[in-house]
């Protein structure tokens, strides 16, 4: 693989055998595999086991699992969508095609523009700005197409200031790149390349990351039809199209469907419906101080967020940072509980026990130390006792020395009395 892998395009699934996220990939990537063969598509679909050939993972810069990428010559492009079937076939299919694609009818046109609900065009001849072009569609490919036509096959609603031009298709009409207004043309792409109002979760959240945008997003049960869901869903939407000119470059607006993802991303509960405001590069958020009733509060709201006048919550400071922690840690030791009440209380009330025998012993080990402490200051005093006083038997044998020493005292005087008698 390693020595024929740029003869061909290669659609990799870098895996590790323990992996849950893998173990629930591969059926989808059977399927995946199984279709674009039978497409006849020019991708081959393969998988490597990246812990036996971690020097090749290495090599494509694989740090986590299950990382999809897509190789083609030198270039190795990163899957970063959801993992489906659709999903992951639609991105093969994108990202080994040419890179800009002509669109030599306006019948092709439209029907490109049926497919694709957000597509760049670049209208007119070769130029710096179509270099440019190339150059941003060699590294966005992975996430839209890139078309090229002439004026005349655009439809008769659209008018160009001059050419050459770049545009973008999306929300039922077009919108113009201006270098004086948008700035560089790979950050206006970036910006663009989403429509103006859509459903988030946890892959497009994360996309929308790139784009430096704030996100304004209704969280609702899609389920639910009463009337509150409804309406704050649509009041989003009214402002993502009635307001785009004053927010589109600083908001993205959508909705999500229940509320875990986002509980989990803020580290708190909140109640559905609500709407929340996510500045997704540093983690903050905002929240209505007020209940949105309609179309104005929404936009009052936005304009206290961007003069500085809401409130912020969140953050990546270093208290944040250990909130983290201790949330991570919580929310999975819960749900390991969850899921596995046996398998939870091994893995936690196993340390514990062994954790608890270590502090028992130690405290036991320091009572007995002490008593044994006790017991010897306890001998070493009566030893200097005996040593100062001496021993019995030196006692007794000091006391009968002296009784000896009397009784010859005694006999000498006997002796001395025996003589003047005599």
């Amino acid at each position: 693989f390693k020595e024929n892998r740029k003869d061909d395009i290669w659609l990799v699934d870098f895996y590790a055998p323990w992996c849950g996220h893998c173990k629930k990939l591969e059926p989808v990537w059977n399927e995946v595999g199984i279709e674009m063969r039978n497409m006849g598509s020019p991708v081959k679909v393969g998988k490597m086991d990246a812990t036996s050939f971690s020097s090749i993972a290495s090599e494509f810069g694989v740090r986590g699992y299950p990382t999809i990428k897509l190789l083609k010559g030198d270039l190795a492009y990163n899957y970063r969508g959801p993992r489906t079937k659709d999903d992951i076939i639609e991105f093969a299919n994108r990202v080994a095609g040419p890179l800009i694609r002509p669109l030599p009818s306006q019948h092709l046109f439209e029907h490109v523009q049926k497919r694709h609900r957000v597509l760049f065009v670049y209208v007119g001849g070769e130029s710096p700005l179509k270099e440019k072009y190339i150059e941003v569609a060699s590294e966005l490919i992975v996430y839209t197409y890139f078309f090229s036509a002439s004026e005349d096959v655009l439809p008769e609603f659209v008018t160009l200031p001059e050419l050459p031009a770049v545009m973008v298709f999306k929300d039922g009409t077009y919108f113009v790149y201006d270098e004086y207004e948008d700035g560089d043309l790979s950050s206006w792409i970036n910006r663009e390349r989403f429509q103006g109002y859509l459903q988030v979760d946890g892959f497009t959240l994360y996309e929308l990351g790139d784009t430096g945008k704030l996100v304004a997003i209704a969280v609702i049960d899609d389920k639910n039809s009463s009337v509150e869901h409804t309406r704050l869903k649509t009041i989003i939407q009214d402002v993502a199209r009635d307001y785009r000119d004053h927010f589109h470059r600083d908001f993205q607006f959508g909705h999500m469907d229940g509320n875990d993802y986002i509980n989990s991303l803020l580290m708190d509960d909140l109640t559905i419906p609500t709407i929340v405001v996510l500045n997704t590069s540093n983690q903050q958020y905002f929240l209505p101080d007020r209940h949105i009733e309609s179309t104005e509060d929404m936009v009052q709201f936005i304009n206290n967020i961007l003069d500085g006048t809401a409130e912020a919550q969140g953050g990546d400071g270093l208290m944040q940072r250990i909130k983290r922690i201790i949330y991570d840690a919580k929310s999975t030791i819960v749900s390991v509980f969850k899921s596995s009440p046996l398998l939870g209380c091994f893995l936690f009330g196993l340390p514990l026990g062994v954790i608890s025998i270590m502090c028992y012993g130690i405290c036991t080990a320091d009572t007995e130390g002490e008593v044994f402490e006790h017991e010897g200051a306890k001998k070493e005093s009566g030893d200097r006792e005996l040593t100062d006083e001496g021993s019995e038997e030196e006692q007794e044998e000091e006391k009968n020395g002296k009784y000896t020493e009397l009784s010859d005292g005694e006999l000498k005087q006997k002796d001395i009395m025996e003589k003047k008698k005599d």
